[in-house]
């Protein structure tokens, strides 16, 4: 039996505690927002909070997390009313919107430890996490939207 906080919640998992992290969220918890990209780590579509920190859930194992705090999309905010998630709206970044969950989790973990980045900053944080669609100013402005508040 693993345990771990999931969004907030007490979560027991029975399955393999070698299941990897993404699996379990997405098909035994079922909170489908955190996505499957490439398996491997590279894309950052499988983005989640372990601990307050951005990692990449298709790479963790549920041992992995034992005793930790997991936040996926769906526990940011329980309206969808993180800064990030309104910043996203109201420049509608998403085109085809599968890489969204994952880029709003790793932009609101930068934010969390720099408040106020430049562009730079954001650019860095955010290079793990690849947009297919070439969305990458939108999500630029987006950040930088949520971290002036205006």
């Amino acid at each position: 039996m693993t345990k771990i906080m999931l969004n907030g919640s007490e979560t027991e998992f029975s399955e393999d505690p070698a299941m990897p992290l993404l699996w379990a969220i997405r098909d035994i918890a079922g909170l489908p927002g955190t996505k499957y990209g490439c398996g491997a780590g590279l894309c950052g579509a499988c983005t989640v909070h372990v601990d307050g920190m951005a990692q990449k859930s298709c790479q963790l194992t549920l041992s992995d997390v034992e005793g930790r705090e997991v936040t996926t999309i769906e526990g940011l905010d329980p309206d969808g009313n993180h800064a990030l998630q309104i910043a996203w709206r109201d420049l509608n970044v998403p085109q085809c919107g599968f890489c969204q969950t994952g880029q709003i989790m790793q932009a609101a973990s930068l934010l969390s430890e720099n408040p106020k980045p430049t562009d730079e900053e954001i650019l860095t944080s955010m290079s793990g996490n690849v947009c297919r669609c070439g969305c990458y100013q939108r999500i630029v402005d987006a950040v930088r939207l949520a971290s002036t508040g205006s």
